[in-house]
């Protein structure tokens, strides 16, 4: 058993102990997460994530795929990426059980909204968010159903847990069944919310089919940005905070965490991909050019939010709460 120390900077409050690691498909590990002295953790909901700061200081956020309501322990399930940058290599090869790894959150970016019916969309590892969902949905007596595509049955993780649901869970193999037929099971969650989460493709095709529904009844989470083309200015601009009294000015291809950190106001930041809602900052003046993957249409009208990781201005000048 090794006991790597957890990386600097880390405050040790936040460090967990790896209680378990196993294997739960080709090529996906669940990790079992616990407070070193036994104590209670955070509180979450269905849909939340958290970062870890791995022992090789690598930060990388993960859903939350166990029990809500074991109050002692957190569970993750980590693909191993061949084309990544490190952090699930490290935690399929290196890190073992009886290692620190520091934990920031839980946060929660893809809240399951009430309704008496949902239809659950999962492509890969996107099943993780989704488990806790299903349990939630399930607890309260409500209608649903779990579509759960992947590359080949043993590459599709958690699939022994799902099969207790019975029927409500519909496998797809893609080398025996193809391609999942998303107008057929999107046509038939008539008054459903639909909570879809895996590989863009999948997320485009859904999308594509739900483009005339009214907005909200359609909630996705990416683990990958989604790509938002050039931004709608390309000259610098000022950014205020207001907090601060300060002011600094973001040119082209740096970004307004960039630019406001370097200013010295400390901002919590994790992914700088636009995908983990750490950065998430208040609006006073000035329109956003979001270029995100978390905000919802309503919020990105609202203009009164941004992450400031990716997102840049339409104005010439923001005003930030900071």
């Amino acid at each position: 058993m090794s006991q790597n120390p957890v990386s600097s900077g880390t405050p040790a409050d936040a460090a967990l102990r790896v209680d378990a690691k196993v294997v739960v498909a080709e090529g996906v590990v669940a990790l079992t997460l616990r407070h070193p002295t036994g104590r209670r953790l955070p509180d979450w909901a269905p849909g939340a994530h958290i970062d870890l700061v791995l022992p090789n200081g690598l930060t990388r956020q993960y859903s939350l795929c166990g029990d809500r309501w074991d109050a002692h322990s957190y569970r993750v399930g980590v693909l191993r990426e061949p084309s990544g940058r490190g952090g699930s290599a490290y935690v399929h090869d290196e890190l073992a059980v009886g290692d620190l790894v520091g934990v920031g959150g839980p946060r929660n970016n893809f809240p399951l909204v009430p309704s008496q019916k949902y239809l659950f969309v999962a492509g890969g590892i996107g099943i993780t968010p989704l488990l806790p969902m299903i349990r939630q949905a399930e607890l309260i007596g409500a209608d649903w159903r779990l579509v759960y595509g992947g590359r080949t049955r043993t590459s599709m993780a958690f699939r022994e847990e799902l099969a207790a649901y019975g029927d409500r869970v519909v496998f797809l193999p893609r080398d025996e069944r193809g391609l999942p037929d998303l107008p057929a099971y999107l046509a038939e969650a008539t008054d459903a919310k639909v909570y879809v989460c895996g590989p863009g493709a999948l997320l485009a095709a859904v999308e594509k089919c739900c483009a005339d529904w009214a907005v909200g009844r359609l909630r996705t989470e990416r683990f990958v940005p989604k790509d938002r083309g050039a931004p709608l200015r390309n000259e610098p601009f000022e950014v205020e905070l207001a907090r601060s009294g300060l002011a600094v000015t973001v040119n082209p291809g740096a970004t307004v965490l960039d630019a406001v950190q370097a200013a010295g106001v400390n901002v919590l930041s994790s992914c700088r991909g636009g995908t983990c809602g750490t950065c998430e900052t208040t609006v006073l003046a000035g329109a956003p050019d979001h270029r995100d993957s978390v905000l919802d249409d309503d919020e990105r009208s609202a203009g009164d939010c941004m992450l400031i990781c990716v997102s840049r201005s339409c104005s010439d000048r923001l005003v930030l709460d900071l």
